[in-house]
């Protein structure tokens, strides 16, 4: 008989950001039950959980808002105790502003944060000491807003995505050296297990009365890094903003979908979808309805549960990706909160 996708889960902690709260709420992830919350400066967005240290780290970007629609950029790195559930420490990295995407290198106990740029200076990011919890210094990205962030497996070279910059910028982490790989705007990402490819999601998810007229070709730009140009792309009928890559080799990526509205030069937001390939292959596996407008996808460090948050229906969808089976749906908003993004998956103590 196949185990139960929940079986031994029994300690493990999901933790989700909702924006509006401002919140990281904690769920236990063997029977979904709401074991709390943690209040966070405001407007909270991703996660990132460091093993090492037992710390839980949340960006925190806007005063409200989102990018290129904001009532102003904050400064604020928040580190939570997971387990005990209480703010450990706020650190002001001022004056950089727009603290956004996150990586965890725990070989060197590095933690990159990605931060948007000013008048006099381009966006980059900020590298933290995990122990300490304080700055080591800043690498410059070359575009004005730099968002999510990801390195490769050595810890050696970073890529951020670039909403509106034509590129991705690939940063050497030790000597600060930076190459531009042309993409049309881009939004999450994710590398490979190799480091080999990084897989992007582009072009830029703009959102204005006509965007989708002018928007490139949808999809997931693959690209090689040896040769730092993009060598295939795996088309998506939507435009897509998080990816993100399983231990198990299952790339993922959340499709926003939208329908003409009336009363909304926008459109209306319908339920995403889940896309479901094979990294190794590119073939598409399957895909699935979730809520609207996903936003973060994480999965369990098995790679058997997939965690998809959507900001617009403040849900996250539970995915079993064996079976491709929706499993539950946490009702963010239900919990008091709203504007479900990020997550983040935490194993019980050792």
């Amino acid at each position: 008989m196949q185990q139960s996708p929940r079986a031994g889960r029994e300690g493990d902690v999901l933790a989700v950001v909702s924006q509006s709260g401002p919140t990281v709420s904690f769920f236990d992830a063997a029977s979904d039950r709401h074991l709390g919350a943690v209040q966070v400066p405001a407007e909270p967005h991703e996660l990132c959980f460091d093993p090492t240290q037992r710390l839980l780290w949340c960006t925190t970007a806007y005063h409200s808002g989102y990018y290129h629609a904001n009532s102003g950029r904050r400064t604020e790195l928040t580190a939570i105790d997971p387990d005990t559930r209480r703010v450990v420490e706020i650190i002001d990295l001022a004056p950089e502003h727009g603290p956004h995407g996150l990586a965890l290198d725990t070989a060197r106990r590095r933690l990159y944060v990605s931060v948007e740029g000013s008048a006099d200076r381009p966006g980059g990011v900020v590298v933290i000491d995990t122990e300490s919890r304080r700055p080591l210094g800043r690498i410059d990205l070359g575009a004005p807003g730099p968002h999510w962030f990801a390195i490769d497996p050595e810890g050696r070279t970073g890529y951020a995505t670039n909403k509106e910059a034509p590129f991705v910028s690939a940063v050497d982490l030790e000597r600060g050296t930076l190459t531009k790989i042309e993409v049309p705007g881009s939004e999450g990402l994710a590398v490979s297990a190799d480091g080999t490819h990084v897989f992007v999601a582009s072009p830029y998810a703009g959102f204005s009365a006509g965007a989708a007229e002018k928007r490139p070709a949808t999809g997931i730009r693959v690209i090689d890094t040896r040769t730092a140009s993009v060598v295939d792309t795996l088309a998506t009928e939507n435009i897509v903003m998080p990816v993100h890559l399983t231990s198990t080799g299952k790339l993922l990526v959340g499709e926003v979908r939208m329908e003409p509205d009336p009363a909304s030069e926008l459109g209306r937001h319908t339920p995403g979808r889940l896309g479901v390939y094979s990294a190794g292959t590119r073939e598409r596996l399957g895909e699935l309805e979730v809520g609207h407008f996903p936003l973060t996808i994480t999965s369990s460090p098995d790679g058997r549960l997939a965690y998809v948050s959507c900001v617009v229906s403040s849900t996250v969808d539970i995915v079993d990706l064996e079976t491709l089976r929706s499993l539950a749906r946490l009702d963010i908003a239900k919990a008091g909160e709203a504007g479900a993004h990020g997550l983040a998956y935490i194993p019980r103590p050792v």
